[in-house]
């Protein structure tokens, strides 16, 4: 993995944040994406840093960008630059995660049953189903938005694709978004997720199989995935390959 690989990466994000936004606003350094519709989604309403930034300048930018809202999100695509900012963002009261950039180098399985291209519509209700088990105190309208957002990642990519698994009663049981830039060679799978009620079956297997089907003919195919959860050495498993990091700066139940 080349240096020029991780900034294609980065490239490629940042342009998705941007395309999907309803609002950009351009601040140094990077970008301040929000979409007012979906103000509960931390992806859509954020400032992302592209570049070399003035991490002082980071808590009062996002003051400025964000104020309206109860969360401030602050993504750093470049890990030096993140690594840099760590200290006045924790300071600030931000909690530190980082994102593990993974891209494949295995080989792509043809699957004779795979997983099925589906529409936002057909997918909704297993997305309500499993938000409702991650965040059972949730208000609805915190849920549905955080389920309808794929409505705005359409317009993040050339291609944007959801795809799903269904079990022997044609419900939903696991799923992945795919984003392509044929043009640039450069794709990303995103949100493998499998519902807690079919755990075990081997949906995620098919689900990311066929996402790789799916992208097979650009050449620099990545994913994010948690340093700190299960998931990365599954990823890994299956022909992904730890590249590097970015990093996502949170603070929540800001205000009233």
């Amino acid at each position: 993995m080349s240096a020029m690989d991780l900034q294609r990466i980065a490239a490629f994000r940042s342009s998705f944040a941007r395309h999907q936004a309803a609002v950009v606003t351009e601040v140094p350094g990077g970008v301040v994406v929000l979409d007012q519709e979906y103000a509960a989604s931390h992806e859509h309403n954020q400032l992302v840093i592209e570049g070399m930034s003035a991490p002082s300048e980071l808590p009062a930018l996002a003051e400025t960008a964000l104020g309206h809202l109860r969360h401030r999100r602050i993504t750093v695509l470049d890990d030096a630059v993140g690594t840099d900012c760590a200290p006045v963002l924790t300071a600030a009261g931000y909690a530190h995660e980082t994102e593990l950039i993974m891209t494949f180098s295995g080989s792509v399985t043809v699957l004779d049953s795979p997983a099925q291209t589906v529409a936002l519509a057909d997918l909704r209700p297993a997305l309500l189903r499993q938000l409702r088990v991650w965040m059972p105190q949730a208000e609805d309208a915190t849920v549905h938005q955080l389920a309808d957002r794929r409505t705005a990642r359409l317009g993040g990519a050339d291609q944007v694709r959801f795809l799903a698994v269904r079990d022997e009663n044609g419900t939903v049981g696991s799923w992945a978004d795919v984003y392509l830039d044929p043009a640039q060679g450069i794709a990303q799978i995103e949100d493998v997720v499998t519902a807690d009620t079919h755990v075990r079956r081997g949906y995620a297997d098919i689900v990311l199989a066929t996402a790789l089907q799916h992208v097979s003919g650009c050449g620099l195919v990545f994913l994010l995935a948690d340093p700190h959860d299960w998931p990365h050495t599954w990823y890994a498993r299956r022909g992904f390959t730890p590249v590097g990091r970015s990093h996502v700066f949170t603070r929540t139940q800001v205000g009233s």
